[in-house]
Order: structure tokens, then sequence, then C-alpha cells
């Protein structure tokens, strides 16, 4: 099926071609630049163009592929770079050189590397769509390759379809492009298959989650600590630590797999984090860190759509590896820059705009996204996870503008990045008063278990203390540290040791990594050290004899 372009409007065209499906991906001009359906009219289409459509005229062809927008998974992806569109980076580098070629096409996966398939079915057996046939291993991964599902019925409801019987399968030496066995009905399954990243995977349920994600940061961890398969926002003004923060979680985390999409951000600071990645240690494994992390790199000088299409090629081969059963985190820099191209794409569509000039959906949209993330049992009957974190940059520290509002409605933490405390040399730069999250009661027992008896108890202290700081500010203000009672003025002290000694880390120090025990450690030492100083304060001792002894200047 084919067309010709009628009209231009940015990254939009506009085609005669009648009988296109919603979201099919299609050819578009004389150069194959890369586009979808994103509107069906009765007498033209609407395709969003995920290239520059400079130079791109009317009446050029328009050809369907028959196919959604989608991705290809399987064996080989750690370790990968790809763009918004999963377009390897590195290849495209061997073969065109530094300028890429519009609408040039290279293989998503490296079909000449030879793999080792060891199967886990045999010949006559029985096999259901998303059940693992067979694995691979990849690095330190054991790769389990699974009969696919149906896109059509991938809403979640994790339906079991009907059975098919193995006819053949191999085992061995095989390169991607062979096919590992043949079904009773004549066929063939591979290593990988395809998937639309607009169509969430399936699963059979999901789980509520009781245990946390560590991510080395005392500020999270112990304040306001994100569920394993929950949901976290950084918002956070220009120059407040939001990419070092997400890096920094992004190596210390505790999770198999690391998905980090850049999506329109600098291209210095991608390049940073490309390097930076390429020559670190992965602390839990004492490997390179690249051997569990996919790069899903597009940067602020790259076409609009295809930051737009960015996030969702990153949450599909997070969900691809959530579904053999590994705890997955996926980061993202930042949701701002793809919000700001779905304006951008919405005002070529000439759509009623909402607040700011963002489209009416912007909060359907973000809150469909945020759904994919969760702890879920998979078809195949394992336990996996998909953890998300992801900053948003507002226009000047403006926690009022629309894309952040629209995140904190749906996510279960915010770790609202504050200028003042960046501007101060205090990272990581979380703001405690104004930053929350709803898995703090549900995640109490896991600490209390795992780490101390203690941990909620000292936890709601040390919020306490920050709490009533923050309330002697307007006294001190007026009549200085000096007027204010001693115990006023101990309080004071306390809280300065919990921001510089708790809450204070720096990133590229030995202290980068926190566990919880030495976080408890540290909360112990400062909390037991108030208590004692509080009670020599009550039989008459001078606070200046008091602090002292705890090594603290007054």
């Amino acid at each position: 099926m084919s067309g010709k372009i009628t009209g231009i409007s940015g990254p939009v065209v506009t085609t005669d071609m009648q009988g296109l499906k919603l979201n099919e991906k299609v050819s578009v001009g004389c150069g194959k630049l890369t586009g979808e359906a994103i509107r069906i009219e009765k007498a033209q289409a609407v395709i969003q163009v995920y290239e520059d459509t400079r130079g791109v005229g009317l009446h050029e062809p328009v050809t369907a592929t028959g196919m959604p927008l989608h991705v290809r998974l399987g064996p080989g992806m750690l370790s990968e770079m790809y763009d918004g569109l999963q377009r390897p980076l590195e290849r495209l580098l061997a073969e065109q050189g530094p300028f890429l070629i519009a609408g040039k096409e290279v293989d998503v996966l490296d079909y000449s590397r030879t793999w080792k398939h060891v199967p886990l079915k045999s010949e006559g057996d029985t096999l259901l769509q998303g059940e693992f046939f067979g694995y691979v291993e990849e690095g330190s991964f054991r790769h389990y390759l699974a009969y696919p599902t149906s896109s059509q019925s991938s809403r979640g409801d994790g339906k079991r379809p009907s059975k098919r019987r193995i006819a053949s399968i191999k085992e061995g030496a095989f390169t991607l492009g062979e096919p590992l066995g043949t079904l009773d009905d004549g066929t063939e399954f591979f290593a990988w298959h395809d998937w639309p990243v607009r169509i969430p995977k399936p699963f059979k349920k999901k789980a509520t989650s009781n245990e946390p994600l560590i991510t080395g940061q005392r500020s999270i961890d112990l304040m306001f600590p994100i569920a394993r398969g929950g949901t976290a926002v950084m918002p956070g003004g220009f120059g407040t630590g939001k990419t070092v923060l997400e890096q920094s979680i992004a190596k210390y985390a505790d999770v198999d797999i690391v998905i980090y999409v850049g999506c329109g951000e600098r291209g210095n600071e991608m390049a940073d984090l490309i390097e930076e990645f390429r020559v670190l240690s992965d602390p839990w494994a004492s490997k390179p860190l690249m051997e569990r992390t996919v790069l899903v790199v597009n940067t602020s000088n790259m076409p609009v759509a295809a930051r737009e299409a960015s996030i969702y090629t990153a949450v599909t081969i997070a969900e691809y590896y959530r579904d053999m059963g590994f705890h997955v985190l996926l980061l993202a820099d930042s949701l701002s820059r793809w919000a700001e191209a779905m304006r951008e794409i919405s005002a070529s569509l000439e759509e009623m705009p909402g607040e700011e000039g963002y489209p009416t959906y912007l909060s359907s949209r973000l809150a469909g996204f945020f759904e994919r993330a969760g702890v879920v049992e998979t078809i195949s009957g394992r336990n996996g996870s998909l953890t998300m974190i992801l900053s948003v940059s507002p226009a000047g520290a403006d926690f009022t503008e629309p894309v952040t509002q629209a995140c904190l409605r749906a996510t279960g933490a915010s770790l609202i990045l504050d200028t003042s405390l960046a501007y101060s040399r205090h990272y990581p730069a979380i703001n405690w008063n104004q930053s929350y999250s709803l898995y703090t009661t549900e995640l109490s027992e896991y600490f209390k278990e795992k780490v101390a008896e203690q941990w909620p108890a000292l936890q709601v202290r040390c919020r306490e203390i920050l709490q009533k700081e923050e309330s002697l500010k307007e006294v001190i203000e007026i009549i200085g540290v000096s007027g204010l009672q001693d115990d006023d003025r101990l309080l004071i002290t306390i809280a300065e040791k919990i921001r510089t000694e708790l809450l204070s880390q720096n990133a590229f120090s030995d202290d980068a990594f926190s566990p919880p025990e030495k976080t408890f450690s540290i909360m112990e030492r400062i909390i037991r050290f108030y208590d004692m100083a509080e009670s020599r304060l009550k039989n008459g001792e001078p606070l200046e004899d008091v602090l002292k002894e705890g090594g603290t200047a007054v």
C-alpha cells in the first residue's frame, strides 16, 4: 500500500494514502524516512516522521510497512547504545561515519555473532505463547528465549493462549538469522521477536512490593524510600544535580539491569555518561558496568519526534528483561524534554492546546507510561520488577508547571531538588521538607527485619528534628542563634549534623554508595548523641561543655 505526500508541517506530513492503521510504521519520501501514522481521517492520514523532514517535497511516495512502530528484542542488547528508534549507534558509526545518513537502516541486533542455545523444551513438547523454550549465556546473565505473545491481546490480563506442539528444536551454536525450531503448524520461532513500543508487554498479575530499591543514597533510602517496582520523579531546576544523581543511582542501585534513556538532554552530558559507564566497574559484580546496561541516547539536537518515541523504546526493552525475572531499573533524563517534543507535535497537528501549550492528553499519557512499572508475575511464571526513576526539568524551577504537576499526580515518590541546597554545595540537593514518598509505611517492616528494629523510630526522629529546625528559622532571623534557649540551640546543632553527615554525600568519593547498615549506623550515632546531650542539659550542664565532648562547636 502506498500514497503520496500532500502536506508538510515540521515533523508531521499528510498523505492521501487510505487503509493505514493507527500507529502503523511507514516509509516517507524518496529518502525512506521512518514515520508512524498518528491520525487516520477519511481522505488522508497524518504521519509523524522520526527524522528531519528538510528536503522532503510534496508528492514524494509514502509506503506502508504493515507493522506498528516496534523494537526487536533478543540477545545482544546489553551494553548496546541505541537512538530513540533502537538504531545501534556504534554500528552506524562504523558503517557511515560520524554523520548519519537519514533513512539508512541497520540491523538492530548483530546477526553475525554466534550464540550457544541450550533448549528447555524437546520435540513433541507443548509450547505456550510467552513460555521459555531455551536460553543463551550473555555475559553473567542467562538470557531466556520465549515464544512471543500476541500484541493483539497484551493488555496485562495474563490470559494464556492455546497450546502449540514443537516439531523440531535446535541445540548448540547458531546465529540470530537462523530459526531455532518449528511448531506443528510449520511456524518457525527465533531467538528474537518484535514488539510494538506503545503496547505494554503482558503478564499474569501485578503484586504489591514490600521491598525497597536500595539506591545507596542515604537521603533516598532513609527519608524517601522507593519500592522495588515503584515510580519516582526528581523535579529540579538547572544545576541542581539531576544528571549526577541519576548516574549515581544507575551505578549503585541494587538491580540486575539498568536502562538509561537520555531524552533530549545536552549532547555533552550524554557523552560524559557514555564515557563514564565504559570505564566504571560494576560495584555489585566487579565487572564493567556496561555489561548490565542499555543506553537509549537522544539529545536536544535530534528530531523531536524521535525524542517522543525514545521513552517507549526504553520501557519496552525494560519490560523484555523484566519478563525473564530480572529486577530492572529505568532512568530517564528528562521527561520535560519528552513533553516538549509532544507539545511541538501537537502544535503541528493543530490540536487544541492545554495549559502552557501542552496537549490536553499530557496527564493521561504520563499516567499510562507510569503504569508500565511494577512487580509482576510473568506469563512464564517468574517474578520480575520494573522500577522507574525519572527526572523533570521545569523552567526556572517552577514546580507548578504542567509536566511536574502531571508527574506528581501519577508517581509514588517525589524527590524535589532544591536550588538553594545545590548552590550551597549540599548534594544530593533533595529538599527534605518538600519531598515525599508514599512507600515509607509499607517498607518500614522490611527495614525493621533486615537492617534494625529501631530504623522506623529513628527515621521519624530525624524528620521531626529537621521540621523543628525549619520552624525555628524565622526566630533565628530575628534574634540570632545566640538568643535561643539551650535546648533549641542543641536541636539546631543536631539538625546540622543530620544534614551534613547523614543526608549529604559526595558522588565522586568513597561515600558515593552507602548500604542501609552504614546509613543506620550514622543515624543511630547522631540520635544517641542528641539524647545524651538532652539528658545532660536537663541536669544543668552548660551546652558548651556538652557539645565540646561530642566534638561539635556551638
